[in-house]
């Protein structure tokens, strides 16, 4: 099934690389990407996109263009509809978004309603392009900021905010009802975000406060105290492996170092997962090279957070 998902600009590769977990690329541009799907209610899982569209057509971004490809669809709606237009910050056309939408409500035939339309058209105009769709569904991304860190029963400053925790698990790949570990999970904001996808989880820390928080936020959760290079768990037995590493020394390790922290960290999430299925990995600094040791590195994003620190993401196999 071909659609078109409308994608945040939040960061420049995140939102692409969450959405072809759903299916095949066939076309990107800024904040937009046309895909090849088998299932088109996959997506209402992810964090980086807006709303997803049948395909219905493309063309040059130009007033001339637009109008001359829904002619040529002759789309004719039995209920009332609206005509919507996004114009993302790179696209080339010139033309009002007002005056977009209303060749939308001349150039389809039926009758128009802004205030309570039956359907939904929508032009995404972005570069030189118009990928131009009906629109299946919206994402409620307000969930997210509900569940901020700060509204959670237990708060610790510096985690992961709900979006990009999110963004992680949908990266790892993981099935429904399948088991999730993050070796290293402070207050538990990736396992929230994994339970409400109706997985098992499992977090294990060295500092018992921290569990005891992570208990707090989401009682469900199983944890164990434990080192993290000496998991107490069997070989093969984890569905995915998502975790956000220890940033500096100050933290409860009993590593002699924090690159053989990583290392042995890593060993072990190779042993414990599942042949075939992923790992997702945050540091504050760039293991790749440790990582090709046990994995093979499939991805790699940067996030800059503030001046010192900018996330590395590691997507392994």
């Amino acid at each position: 099934m071909k659609l078109i998902f409308e994608l945040s600009g939040e960061h420049p590769t995140l939102p692409y690389a969450e959405a072809e977990c759903t299916g095949k690329i066939l076309e990107r541009g800024m904040q937009v990407a046309v895909m090849e799907c088998p299932d088109r209610y996959a997506a209402k899982r992810l964090a980086m996109t807006h709303c997803v569209m049948n395909y219905l057509g493309e063309c040059y971004a130009s007033a001339e263009s637009f109008i001359e490809m829904l002619d040529s669809l002759s789309i004719v709606s039995e209920v009332s509809f609206a005509g919507r237009v996004k114009k993302i910050s790179d696209t080339v056309i010139r033309d009002s978004q007002l005056s977009l939408e209303k060749c939308i409500g001349a150039h389809i035939k039926g009758h128009v309603s802004l205030s309570n339309p039956g359907r939904e058209f929508r032009a995404v105009f972005s570069g030189d392009k118009c990928y131009f769709g009906e629109v299946i569904y919206r994402i409620d991304r307000g969930g997210f900021e509900y569940r901020n860190p700060m509204r959670r029963a237990f708060f610790h400053p510096g985690v992961m905010m709900p979006i990009l925790a999110r963004t992680l698990v949908n990266l790892a790949m993981i099935k429904e009802n399948e088991t999730l570990l993050d070796p290293f999970c402070g207050t538990g904001g990736v396992l929230l975000e994994a339970s409400l996808l109706k997985n098992r989880v499992i977090g294990a820390d060295m500092d018992l406060f921290m569990l005891k928080g992570c208990l707090e936020n989401l009682p469900v959760a199983e944890v164990l105290k434990v080192d993290s290079t000496k998991l107490p768990i069997t070989d093969c037995s984890v569905d995915s492996v998502v975790t956000d590493l220890p940033y500096g020394q100050s933290v409860c390790i009993k590593a002699e170092s924090m690159s053989a922290l990583y290392n042995d960290s890593l060993s072990e999430m190779r042993r414990v997962l599942k042949r075939g299925k992923r790992a997702v990995v945050v540091t504050h600094v760039d293991i790749r090279e440790i990582a090709s040791k046990h994995f093979e590195v499939l991805q790699f994003h940067e996030q800059r957070v503030h001046k010192s620190l900018t996330r590395r993401i590691m997507v392994l196999a």
